[in-house]
């Protein structure tokens, strides 16, 4: 029962990631058929964002009202809902109004998801359930391409999307029982639980030492995938003068890189550190972007595609695995909301702002900016790495002169 149950939280997975691969990657077919320039998609972007921003904040008392089953079966039904929503889309308005629930479920079930598999499984599975997302990413443009080749339309592509989502959710329905049996933590309070002043909530969990580095960390690494994802097929299109069709296609390249790294990272994670896996990751992606800034064949821009998605592949699940260890599980829900908005915020922020700059002054500067964003994220976790090493000096200190 137990292997059904973490199958069934894989194929979730692979659900979340399906639909947040599609805007991008349509994108450059999309603008035209609705006919709004090509930098209109940062204002989609940032209205789901903003939607997974509210609900990451309200997944920390949704789930202690109801339980992380019943918020992740509403969520997906969201989703679910509002990828139908806009397959029927007539306008751009009405997409925007279908993005409202996508963001708002998308937030809730990620940051819930993240929470449960940080506090009932090992490393490796968090890596591996990710790279189970990468899948449904990368499945996602390749089966928009597919639709487009075959003389369908965008829409197609979002309601079959849609149509999975639905199967889900029955799936999540039969599954119920199962999730009352982890509702519980899966873990007592460590020492430093039990000494720490703060009541669980949002505001508490800023007040850890290092906290902001951790939380800018979730900002920047954000910040950085989403811009890949939202404007990657566009800057194959301007900037390697790849078509429309095909760039949907080989921007999966990007998602092949993230989804093979967590496979790969799971195993790796049984020997090394989470915060060892995030430095190698880190320095993998810098020396993706370097290659992409590069004047070289297109052939080496794709390659860097595989790369950058390689290198950021095992630092957002390692992260997140590290929520109960920098927080304390008291407040591990509270600080994975808190994680999820400033994640969300950056790919509301930044992904449509990068995408005004490209879009009026090149999308050239696309390698040197994501660049600039993955040393500054190496810079905030070794930050984050040594106060909590400080900190937990001082627990030590205090434990012995007790």
């Amino acid at each position: 029962m137990d292997m059904i149950f973490l199958i069934l939280i894989y194929l979730a997975f692979i659900s979340l990631g399906l639909p947040d691969s599609l805007l991008g990657s349509s994108w450059p077919i999309m603008n035209t058929d609705l006919g709004v320039p090509i930098e209109n998609a940062g204002i989609a972007s940032s209205i789901i964002s903003i939607g997974t921003i509210i609900s990451s904040l309200l997944s920390y008392k949704l789930i202690r009202i109801i339980g992380t089953g019943k918020v992740t079966i509403i969520s997906v039904a969201m989703t679910a809902a509002a990828l139908l929503g806009f397959s029927l889309s007539p306008s751009f308005i009405w997409l925007l109004a279908c993005a409202i629930p996508l963001g708002l479920g998308g937030g809730a079930v990620d940051a819930g998801l993240n929470r449960f598999v940080a506090e009932h499984y090992e490393a490796k599975h968090m890596n591996w359930l990710h790279g189970f997302w990468g899948v449904g990413a990368m499945l996602g443009p390749i089966l928009m391409s597919t639709l487009v080749l075959w003389g369908n339309t965008w829409r197609s592509g979002y309601f079959t999307i849609s149509m999975v989502q639905f199967s889900l959710v029955i799936l999540l329905l039969f599954s119920l029982p199962m999730w009352r049996k982890f509702e519980g933590p899966s873990t007592k309070p460590t020492e430093e639980d039990l000494q720490s002043k703060d009541k669980p909530g949002l505001l508490a969990s800023l007040k850890t030492r290092g906290a902001i580095f951790g939380m800018f960390s979730f900002f920047l690494v954000s910040s950085t995938e989403a811009s890949m994802m939202l404007w990657g097929s566009s800057y194959l299109v301007k900037n390697e003068s790849i078509s429309p069709e095909s760039a949907a296609g080989w921007v999966s390249l990007f998602f092949l890189g993230i989804t093979a790294g967590r496979m790969l990272s799971g195993f790796i994670s049984i020997k090394l550190s989470n915060e060892a896996l995030i430095r190698l990751g880190a320095i993998l992606m810098i020396f993706g972007f370097f290659i992409m800034l590069l004047p070289l064949p297109t052939i080496f821009t794709l390659i860097s595609f595989i790369i950058v998605g390689t290198g950021l592949a095992p630092i957002y699940p390692s992260m997140l695995h590290q929520t109960p260890i920098y927080f304390g599980q008291h407040n591990a829900q509270a600080a994975m909301g808190m994680q999820m908005a400033f994640a969300y915020t950056g790919t509301t922020l930044v992904a449509p702002l990068f995408g005004q700059l490209f879009a009026h002054v090149s999308f050239s500067l696309m390698p040197y900016v994501l660049l600039t964003c993955g040393v500054g994220l190496l810079t905030c976790r070794e930050m984050l790495t040594r106060a909590y090493k400080k900190k937990a000096g001082v627990h030590k200190s205090a434990s012995l002169e007790s």
